[in-house]
């Protein structure tokens, strides 16, 4: 398989060569041992255009970084490999093995095995975008699972749980709340028009996902004269509020209600502004 080219689907292992003619495998070695995911991200490609992936890559590179000294050369060939068609979501993954596996013929940047560095693989996995949608019904997390709230990976099985937690109340999407206080979704990050105006976002002293949606929002608001402040909250807090739930793959939901939370409301036309500022966002792959 060439650096430039891949399939629509599927897993790609890295095999961590500097010959550009075998850069990928799709066939797996056996380890029993394997499984925990360290690290991942993703991002969606519309037509080979995509939101803050420099800032993706970066934010996958930072949590790989303890682990391999040869991220960034992954992540180039990842780039490479991304299809220009079509709309996708792909992910990178970083893997914890029980052995360091025979495929990988290159461990750092320098082409030197690292003995001492844990067994690990790095993978993309080229997936279809899924359903997206504008709105959602969100209700309160049951508890708080993570274990890494930094670090976008470890923690992605246990908020997918939680998520599914609250689907049989009608909601979408799970609401983390740490001593009662609004951190984050369990698959994205928040933010909120309060009544007077102002765009909030939850306390930076709230340990959260960085999130590049949100970052994007943010700074596109304050281009645009938007007021906006960080706040302690609670989910009363909210009442009379505009919540928006931000991701990667659907962009910008609005909240339409708070199961057993407070009354939210929309002001008419103001998401759509929010979603310009996302597609101006979106910028060609290289």
């Amino acid at each position: 398989m060439s650096a430039s080219a891949g399939p629509d689907e599927g897993l790609l292992h890295w095999r961590g060569t500097s010959d550009p003619t075998s850069l990928w495998t799709s066939v797996d070695w056996c380890d029993v041992s394997a499984g925990a995911l360290l690290a991942a991200d993703s991002w969606r490609v519309i037509d080979g255009r995509v939101r803050g992936l420099e800032r993706h890559l970066a934010r996958f590179a930072a949590s790989v970084r303890p682990y391999r000294d040869d991220v960034d050369g992954f992540l180039e060939q990842v780039v490479a490999a991304l299809p220009r068609g079509g709309d996708g979501f792909p992910r990178v993954e970083l893997r914890a093995r029980g052995i360091r596996s025979p495929l990988e013929t290159t461990t750092n940047a320098t082409g030197t095995a690292n003995a001492s560095a844990p067994a690990t693989g790095l993978s993309l996995r080229l997936r279809p975008t899924p359903p997206t949608a504008r709105e959602v019904v969100v209700a309160t997390a049951p508890h708080d699972p993570r274990t890494q709230p930094l670090t976008k990976g470890p923690d992605l099985d246990a908020l997918q749980r939680l998520r599914t937690a609250v689907q049989p109340l009608g909601a979408g999407e799970a609401i983390i709340v740490d001593d009662g206080l609004i951190v984050e979704g369990a698959y994205s990050g928040l933010l909120w028009w309060s009544p007077r105006g102002t765009l909030v976002q939850p306390s930076p002293a709230l340990a959260r996902i960085p999130s590049v949606t949100t970052a994007l929002i943010l700074e596109a608001a304050a281009r645009d004269g938007v007021a906006i402040e960080a706040a302690d909250a609670r989910p009363d807090d909210l009442a009379g509020c505009e919540l928006w739930v931000l991701s990667a793959l659907h962009g910008l939901r609005v909240a339409t209600g708070w199961i057993d939370g407070p009354t939210l409301v929309a002001e008419p036309g103001r998401a759509d502004r929010g979603r310009r500022w996302l597609d101006e966002a979106l910028a060609p792959l290289p």
